[in-house]
């Protein structure tokens, strides 16, 4: 998909039929088109927490694909839109027999095009933080008064003022003119997109099995922030970029250079919003921000997580909160009741002395943050993963990246790849990545264990009391967790 198409009126999408409602970013869409007053149904091919929330949102969902979803016996249409995500085939019996009934297909991202006319909307790119960053823009905005509507691929956590934690489904329908969305750049359908404010985190390349090459996927993004449109209120378009990266920097340059507004961010001397005195620690993470349109007077920034790297990402969200007209101390407070969202750096539980932390990093770039902002809060214990990684495609690219980001832990395990949308590939497997690296950094052991229940028996044999285990990978590693914690709970040490 690299051509953007004229977004739908919510209006006239009629009744809805939404194929894999059990994706994240598919039922977040199905959540706030019925929010919306839309007629929402969908399909799944297996029941899950995700069905099961939709149910409870009064959506009619099906396990299973069945023509008989879509059209009547004779082939009449059922449903007057069907939306569906990059991982549908043709072949799907719904999607085939939609198209043969002339119903309307749409993809994901342009039913979330939908939801964006008539809104001030957000749109967050980028290879990796597009979560936590969307997902902290939201929580300014809340902080600051701001109710936000918001499509993000995962839960938000918010802490209270009385200090209680409270998850948010990912797809909310706020009471305010703001939809904060994640905008996938997999597949080119970000493209489908014209927000108000483009927020890019970083352009490195990913996705190759898509876009080919290094150059494909960064004119990509230069076409995204060519999408930007004016506010109602008149006010142009800005993209919001992070000038500590590369392709991010030059992505804005470019952007000025065709007469485009962009605000910058980071640590470099020549960002327009400059962060300095970075300090991460076990308890969270804090800075100074000055600069742009949160003036020269040096801000302090205190988050409630960890990690450098979601200083950064703060610092996009409390610009972006700035830019939408939030007083900038204010944008800087709202950012210290952010405290995560699901899989990134989530909490799964302690058994045998043993923390276990679910995270969804699947790039060696995020993988190498996660495991720098895992250390301190390992404390005097040592850091383990259990790593999946998410597609043979990126897993063949990106193997000795991988190796090298790995390498950061203390014991590293590597189960099968999650295939995703591909084909299987039987010649990349764990052992493409645990061949690059023998031992860890730490003289520790990599061990290849291609079945996850094995693997996950393993990590927790490697574990001793006061070690932090990370679960790690964008696939279904994330069911391991529970097992892990149950050896733990009944391992003999």
């Amino acid at each position: 998909m690299s051509e953007a198409t004229p977004a739908v009126p919510v209006d006239r999408l009629g009744r809805v039929h939404l194929i894999g409602v059990g994706g994240a970013g598919v039922s977040v869409v199905a959540r706030l088109l019925a929010a919306r007053g839309v007629e929402v149904q969908g399909s799944d091919a297996a029941d899950g927490p995700a069905l099961a929330a939709l149910r409870d949102d009064g959506i009619r969902v099906w396990v299973g694909h069945d023509a008989a979803h879509v059209v009547t016996p004779d082939g009449g249409p059922l449903v007057d839109t069907v939306v569906v995500s990059s991982a549908v085939r043709e072949t799907n019996p719904e999607l085939a027999a939609a198209r043969a009934a002339g119903i309307r297909v749409l993809h994901r991202s342009q039913a979330l095009a939908s939801l964006m006319l008539g809104q001030r909307a957000v749109a967050v790119a980028g290879a990796h933080g597009k979560t936590t960053t969307s997902a902290m823009i939201a929580t300014v905005l809340r902080a600051a008064g701001v109710d936000a509507s918001f499509a993000i691929g995962g839960t938000v956590r918010l802490r209270a003022a009385d200090g209680t934690t409270t998850a948010v489904p990912g797809g909310h329908r706020g009471t305010s003119d703001v939809l904060v969305a994640e905008a996938d750049e997999s597949d080119g359908s970000f493209l489908n997109y014209a927000p108000t404010i483009a927020v890019v985190t970083n352009v490195e390349p990913d996705h190759l099995d898509h876009y080919g090459t290094r150059e494909a996927f960064d004119a990509a993004f230069v076409a995204f922030a060519g999408r930007l449109r004016r506010a109602a209120d008149g006010s142009v378009g800005i993209l919001v970029a992070c000038a500590d990266d590369d392709g991010a920097a030059t992505l804005a340059a470019a952007h000025r250079a065709h007469g485009g507004t962009a605000v910058t961010y980071g640590t470099s001397p020549g960002a327009d919003v400059v962060v300095s005195d970075l300090h991460s620690g076990a308890d969270g993470a804090s800075a100074t921000v000055a600069g742009g349109p949160l003036g020269d007077r040096p801000l302090p920034l205190r988050l409630a997580v960890t990690g450098v790297h979601n200083l950064l990402n703060a610092t996009a969200a409390v610009v972006t909160a700035a830019l939408l007209g939030t007083p900038p101390a204010d944008a800087v407070a709202g950012a210290a009741a952010f405290v995560g969202t699901g899989r990134r750096f989530e909490p799964r539980g302690e058994a045998g002395g043993v923390r276990v932390v679910d995270d969804y990093a699947h790039h060696p770039t995020e993988i190498e943050a996660l495991l720098r902002a895992a250390r301190p809060v390992a404390g005097t214990g040592r850091v383990l993963v259990l790593f999946q990684p998410h597609l043979y495609s990126r897993t063949r690219i990106f193997a000795d990246r991988f190796a090298a980001a790995l390498a950061l832990a203390d014991e590293v395990v590597v189960t099968g790849v999650y295939r995703a949308r591909e084909d299987v590939d039987p010649a990349v497997g764990a052992r493409t990545i645990t061949d690059l690296l023998p031992t860890t950094a730490s003289g520790g052991g990599v061990h290849a264990v291609e079945d996850r229940q094995e693997a996950a028996r393993r990590i927790a044999e490697l574990a001793r009391p006061g070690d932090l285990v990370l679960t790690v990978g964008a696939g279904d590693v994330t069911e391991l967790a529970p097992e892990i914690l149950e050896h733990l709970a009944h391992r003999t040490v």
